[in-house]
């Protein structure tokens, strides 16, 4: 496949969808309920705001945090003064949802009013606001007891702007990372994502006019750019320029995205290309018919065609290797080393940090890579339950490249996901 028909479908598969659709219908019947008991109208749809990704159309397929501003009537702020003013108002917004959603959960968290729809897996996120006269809005914070003051229509301004001046690219490239942070577990939220897309346009004017033909080329250089970014707490949001945190460093993903990146240029108009460009941007990159064609049984199964992956936490796995005779060790250190797994090794994966609160499921996947894992037939990569307590027990078999993974699920999304390479020398493999 070309570059531009490779980008093209990307760009294509990333796109929000029908899912619209039901987005718009959820949050029409969200500004109802709340009119309907802050203003006694019915049926009205007026005095909201979609903000976030959503709001600035930088989100991508299978987005489930959905941010939403309630703009409440300026007569009632003086109701809602005083340390117990910002609990009480979400207070009020809450019971008012739930009495629309009586099945669903509905609860207070520190700013916000979240709906955890089950249904269509989206977490809307509403935060009532008082809007002040320079567009900006005050909202409730009930931990620090205080109205707090966001400017997301500034940020909203410097999307279009920015996307505006580079013919469409800037928004292109934030859906790219996003897909790149979902696919390879990067801990980036939408903002802080939007807002370095925003400061690489401002580095360089290459790829204002770019098409998807040079899209390859873009990604490298955003990567290099990602890569050499100091490390920092937070960066002044684009537009609003008010805080946005850092909540993983992201530089060591993107050092090997950059990297993956050459290697898929260099596979340019070859049969690999495609697979490569996966390596960085995960399933949605698409793969001609002759790519996925192989001589053995494909087993390997996506994550993605189970469950909507919207990564907003940090996982770290490891894996302990035991073999009789020899002290147990640990892969990242042997990987560190450069050291190589050999035959008749245990291996048992386990989660070793994980940022999500729990209740949550664990899943894992074992794929089996190279000329040894197709003669044989067995390439596994199916989506699997732990067979340990939340981790994950095999032995080695065969030679070659292996890759496990493991994923977080929770409430029905991929909040996080983390993989290891299990390289296997003379005879042996997952």
């Amino acid at each position: 496949m070309e570059t531009s028909e490779i980008f093209d479908g990307l760009l294509g598969n990333l796109k929000v969808g029908d899912t619209a659709v039901t987005i718009a219908s959820r949050r029409d019947e969200i500004t109802k309920a709340l009119n309907k008991n802050f203003r006694s109208k019915d049926g009205s749809t007026e005095h909201q705001l979609m903000v976030g990704s959503y709001g600035r159309h930088t989100a991508v397929r299978g987005v489930s945090d959905l941010d939403m501003l309630y703009i409440l009537p300026k007569a009632l702020r003086s109701s809602y003064d005083g340390d117990t003013g910002p609990r009480r108002l979400l207070t009020r917004v809450k019971d008012v949802l739930k009495a629309r959603y009586t099945t669903t959960d509905v609860r207070v968290d520190q700013c916000v009013v979240r709906v955890q729809f089950t249904s269509n897996k989206f977490k809307f996120e509403v935060q009532p606001v008082f809007e002040n006269d320079d567009g900006s809005f005050d909202y409730p914070d009930t931990v620090a007891q205080r109205w707090k003051t966001t400017k997301p229509r500034d940020e909203i301004r410097a999307t279009r702007e920015c996307n505006d001046r580079t013919s469409t690219n800037m928004r292109h490239l934030a859906r790219m990372t996003r897909a790149w942070k979902n696919a390879n577990g990067a801990n980036m939220g939408g903002l802080l994502i939007d807002t370095l897309v925003h400061r690489f346009f401002a580095t360089t004017n290459s790829y204002d006019a770019a098409g998807t033909g040079s899209f390859g080329l873009m990604a490298q250089d955003f990567f290099e750019f990602l890569a050499d970014e100091p490390d920092k707490s937070y960066y002044l949001a684009l537009g609003s320029g008010q805080q946005v945190r850092v909540k993983k460093r992201f530089q060591p993903k993107a050092k090997k995205a950059h990297s993956r990146c050459l290697a898929a240029i260099e596979a340019e108009g070859k049969a690999s290309a495609g697979k490569k460009w996966r390596a960085v941007f995960g399933t949605a990159v698409p793969l001609k018919a002759v790519e996925a064609a192989r001589a053995f049984d494909d087993t390997e199964e996506f994550i993605e065609d189970a469950f909507p992956v919207d990564i907003s936490h940090s996982l770290a796995i490891d894996c302990k290797v035991t073999q009789k005779g020899w002290r147990p060790t640990f892969l990242r250190e042997m990987l560190r080393k450069k050291s190589l797994l050999r035959a008749d090794k245990d291996l048992d994966f386990t989660i070793t940090k994980c940022s999500a609160e729990q209740p949550y499921d664990v899943k894992w996947k074992v794929l089996n890579r190279g000329d040894e894992a197709e003669r044989r037939n067995k390439i596994r990569g199916q989506i699997v339950e732990p067979n340990r307590p939340n981790g994950r027990h095999e032995r080695t078999d065969f030679r070659g490249e292996h890759v496990v993974e493991c994923y977080i699920v929770k409430d029905g999304i991929v909040v996080a996901r983390d993989s290891i390479d299990v390289p296997i020398s003379t005879t042996s493999s997952p």
